[in-house]
């Protein structure tokens, strides 16, 4: 779904990692990044994130967002994203799920 040419999407996030809890729902994190991975490569890179987004749901976006993304998550600019990126990036767009890791933690 777009919302004046921004990516809007559904954050359930939260909602898994409440009936889940914290060890199922990093075991979840780590299978989608193994889904979105170059099975080679180790890391998501713009070529894998094409070519497996639809398992996701994602077919439709266009390269543009693709690489926007990889770009959003790619902390150390190696142009890929590890599976410690990936996780840091599904955090930081989920704000209801950073609340309930604060609550994991204590």
């Amino acid at each position: 779904m777009a919302e004046n040419n921004m990516l809007v999407f559904e954050d359930f996030l939260p909602s898994m990692a409440e009936r889940m809890g914290a060890k199922g729902f990093m075991g979840e994190l780590c299978n989608g990044f193994r889904l979105l991975m170059d099975g080679q490569k180790g890391v998501i890179t713009f070529e894998s994130l094409k070519r497996n987004s639809a398992r996701l749901g994602l077919q439709g976006l266009r390269d543009d967002e693709l690489l926007g993304m990889l770009r959003e998550g790619d902390l150390d600019r190696d142009g890929a994203l590890n599976q410690v990126e990936f996780c840091i990036l599904m955090f930081r767009l989920s704000p209801g799920l950073l609340e309930g890791s604060r609550r994991w933690s204590d």
